[in-house]
């Protein structure tokens, strides 16, 4: 399994407005998209800081995702005011132990 990992800067009080975001418009996109496997997004309420993980079957996916994700992302974003991707990275997932 594989994962890209985007990082947010965003005003603190927007983390509740992000999230409805991802919900509703970032997952359904993404399940439509071949091999991808789920999502985790975390936000620390005092910073504004957030991190999105989405999930893939392997590194071909993720890959060839890479565009509707940087559509995704864009459109996301632009609908923050005051917030801005600080990174995307891509990495190979090599635990997942969830209850």
């Amino acid at each position: 399994m594989h994962a890209r990992v985007t990082k947010v800067k965003a005003p603190p009080e927007s983390v509740d407005q992000a999230t409805q975001v991802i919900r509703d418009q970032v997952i359904p996109r993404a399940r439509e998209l071949p091999g991808f496997k789920g999502i985790l997004s975390l936000a620390n309420r005092e910073t504004g800081d957030g991190w999105s993980a989405t999930l893939w079957e392997s590194k071909e996916a993720m890959a060839a995702s890479d565009e509707a994700a940087d559509a995704m992302r864009g459109q996301a974003i632009g609908s923050i005011e005051g917030s801005e991707v600080v990174g995307v990275e891509r990495w190979e997932v090599t635990i997942d132990e969830r209850a």
